[in-house]
């Protein structure tokens, strides 16, 4: 399949997709957004890809959604159209896990966009920001939400209100990246990341990445309930029995996805 604003390759059990607007940034116009759905779908189908990861360029993941198609859109246009809500959405309903590796800057929808992968992995170069309040709007991607979730309400409110970007530091620091590595090691560090989670029990992982996004729908009591009754879930798996057995046996696991 010929993409336009996005690359994909696949590296042994993991997707890569790259966004690929370099003249503007890898800003998110509808034409990118619409690739990024169908290069995912396409992953999520292909049983030989177990994870995925998204990433940009050295110089912007994403700078944000493309301001010049939405700055003479009304609100019956997007509210009719269900704007971002019809094609944004697609990364949050991947069973696959999906990593971001983020260089340079994830701004607006490019922050939010990040915050829909299942965790990030920053460049030491990467600047990340909401900065929508200075052009007018808000964000609407899940950045007032996602963001709050992520670094809590202090520092959410102040970027949000201020449109202050944050750096790679900053943000391991605050909880809304899991680790920085140095950017020319980045998409090669997600990809191994990505290609380790891929080499493991492909139902027990996505079990695995519910239980941990159930913890942002319900309550602890809840949550644990939850988690529970996928744990014990998991011992009607193949791969449950050959896990503990190789453990045992002191060998690898030879995993079946069953």
């Amino acid at each position: 399949m010929a993409f336009e604003n996005i690359t994909v390759e696949t590296r042994g059990n993991v997707g890569l997709i790259a966004l690929n607007r370099p003249k503007a940034m890898n800003a998110l116009c509808a034409a990118l957004i619409a690739e990024l759905g169908q290069a995912l779908n396409a992953f999520e189908a292909d049983d030989a890809v177990g994870a995925i990861v998204l990433t940009g360029s050295e110089k912007a993941f994403a700078a944000g959604a493309d301001i010049k198609e939405m700055a003479e859109r009304g609100y019956m246009d997007v509210y009719m159209s269900n704007f971002i809500t019809n094609g944004w959405e697609a990364i949050t309903k991947c069973r696959k896990p999906i990593i971001a590796a983020v260089s340079g800057f994830a701004l607006g929808g490019g922050c939010e966009v990040a915050m829909m992968c299942d965790f990030i992995l920053a460049g030491d170069n990467a600047k990340f920001g909401q900065p929508e309040i200075t052009i007018g709007t808000i964000p609407g991607a899940g950045g007032t939400q996602r963001l709050t979730r992520a670094i809590g309400k202090a520092k959410a409110m102040e970027m949000c209100l201020t449109g202050r970007m944050m750096n790679a530091a900053e943000a391991e620091c605050s909880g809304l990246v899991s680790r920085v590595v140095p950017v020319a090691e980045l998409v090669d560090e997600a990809v191994k990341v990505a290609g380790k989670i891929a080499s493991l029990s492909r139902p027990i992982v996505m079990l695995c990445k519910e239980s941990v996004n159930a913890a942002f729908e319900t309550g602890l009591a809840q949550g644990i309930t939850f988690e529970r009754r996928l744990f014990h879930s998991t011992f009607a798996t193949l791969d449950q029995k050959e896990g503990m057995a190789a453990f045992v046996e002191k060998r690898a696991p030879v995993f079946q996805n069953k």
